[in-house]
């Protein structure tokens, strides 16, 4: 059990301190909630940070039931189980689109994007259910030339690990219970994450001298 999004970022931290101040590396949290675990993963290890855009596409009547996932190059990613055809994904995934839209300039604003090409790319989210988001950035930062890409999470469900640890060169999670129902349940505090708390933790970490911790 995780006290908050940050407590949960410095046990992800714990697990990753062979990249502690590696050169050519950067963690990349998921908005909203996958960066405030991102920020601590990012100070702890001397890292810069950045987010990496992925928006679920909800199902008809069901929004929080992921059909698909969409990325700021455009790509949309289906879930095979969903059973909808492309055209109909495509149909859905206009509030996505949106959603993107709207984060790529609230979030980061004026502040530089993360280089990827060839340096190693730390994925960070909250937590894996489905999966199907991560398994998004994943694969839109390998189009984006990345060397190397972790995914580091608190929790997941051991379906998806199992799944997303093909898929990243890999997987590193503090727990995989057996019995997974939502990652909320894995937290004393879960609340929602704004879009001011995001775009503050990324200004402070755009601020912090190279290779050092992020101002608190």
């Amino acid at each position: 059990m995780f006290e908050d999004r940050k407590d949960a970022g410095r046990k992800v931290a714990a697990l990753l301190g062979a990249y502690a101040g590696a050169p050519e590396t950067v963690v990349l949290g998921i908005p909203r909630g996958g960066v405030v675990v991102a920020a601590e993963v990012a100070r702890e290890l001397r890292l810069p940070l950045d987010i990496v855009l992925a928006a679920k596409v909800g199902a008809p009547g069901n929004p929080e039931f992921a059909v698909g996932a969409l990325t700021a190059d455009g790509e949309l990613l289906a879930n095979p189980q969903a059973g909808f055809s492309p055209e109909q994904l495509d149909g859905l995934a206009a509030d996505a689109r949106a959603k993107i839209a709207r984060q790529l300039q609230s979030l980061r604003g004026e502040l530089p994007t993360a280089e990827i090409k060839g340096r190693t790319a730390i994925v960070v989210d909250d937590g894996l259910a489905t999966g199907l988001t991560a398994l998004a950035a994943i694969r839109y930062l390998r189009r984006q030339g990345a060397a190397r890409i972790v995914l580091a999470v608190p929790v997941a469900a051991r379906d998806s690990a199992d799944r997303l640890s093909g898929e990243a060169d890999e997987l590193v999670s503090a727990d995989t219970p057996q019995d997974f129902f939502a990652v909320g349940q894995f937290y004393s505090h879960f609340g929602q994450t704004d879009d001011s708390e995001v775009r503050g933790l990324l200004q402070r970490a755009a601020h912090a001298p190279p290779n050092g911790p992020a101002p608190p």
